[in-house]
């Protein structure tokens, strides 16, 4: 294994040196959602405390696509050029990567960051900014055939718990956002991988909780965040709290994909 991995390394960084980070061949997951999925582990006072814990170090197999659509090494914090205007912290992606890449044993992973804080699901519907850029960063993420979109992973909803209008239209909301987003993308069996809120801004949190865990929609897996720590805020995971959610993350992702080649042998 340890030969195996020298090997891809070095590849990587032939590849590299050829044509860009751009046509090493990556396993690409985008990243969206708002401030939990972005990143507030470690923030505190406008600053973040730069605590960056072994589960979230860079590693040459982990590439992010960062703000000027460049791909580069990805590090902490994910998100600190794409939900701008505020600090971004410590949040799952990279324990996420770390941990896909530690599964898998070869290979590189391609990061898509693009969870905006502060975000309703209605500001996501289709045509608005927000799902522009995404979906614009996803196809950016493909050019020079450099890698496979593999999952969308989405952690978003604390903003819809407001007021109970919002939280009884997440669920129809979140259904449509996922739809339009496989036609756009062009992935009609894209895997979502979404969490279930551990926190709120309102007092409609279990609303919006059973709006995400009872979305039914074929290739939809959902990680639920309940029970993890939160800051002093009440809203934000901490830092170790969001490393145990990207580790879940990358479970959630190994299994699915473990469970459909077990279905392509089986069949």
């Amino acid at each position: 294994m340890a030969v195996m991995c020298v090997a891809s390394w070095i590849l990587c960084v032939l590849l590299a040196a050829r044509g860009g980070l751009g046509a090493i061949r990556k396993d690409i997951f985008i990243l969206g959602g708002q401030s939990n999925m972005a990143g507030r582990g470690g923030v505190k006072g406008g600053k973040w405390d730069g605590n960056v814990p072994p589960e979230c170090k860079s590693n040459p197999f982990i590439l992010r696509l960062n703000g000027r659509l460049q791909w580069e090494e990805a590090r902490e914090p994910l998100h600190e050029d794409i939900d701008v205007g505020k600090t971004c912290g410590v949040g799952p992606g990279m324990a996420f990567a770390n941990e896909v890449v530690k599964a898998s044993g070869v290979g590189c992973v391609g990061l898509v960051p693009c969870a905006v804080g502060g975000t309703r699901i209605g500001e996501w519907n289709r045509g608005s900014r927000l799902y522009n850029d995404l979906v614009q960063r996803s196809i950016h993420s493909l050019r020079d055939g450099g890698g496979t979109i593999r999952a969308l992973l989405w952690y978003q909803g604390e903003s819809d718990t407001v007021t109970e209008e919002d939280a009884d239209a997440y669920k129809h909301n979140m259904e449509t956002f996922i739809r339009d987003l496989r036609t756009d993308l062009h992935l009609p069996s894209l895997l979502v991988i979404q969490v279930a809120l551990a926190s709120g801004e309102g007092k409609f949190i279990e609303k919006v909780r059973r709006a995400q865990l009872g979305i039914t929609l074929p290739n939809v897996k959902c990680v639920d965040a309940k029970g993890l720590r939160l800051k002093p805020d009440k809203l934000h995971l901490t830092t170790m709290s969001e490393v145990h959610l990207g580790i879940r993350l990358g479970h959630a992702y190994l299994s699915s994909i473990t469970h459909q080649f077990n279905h392509t042998q089986v069949s």
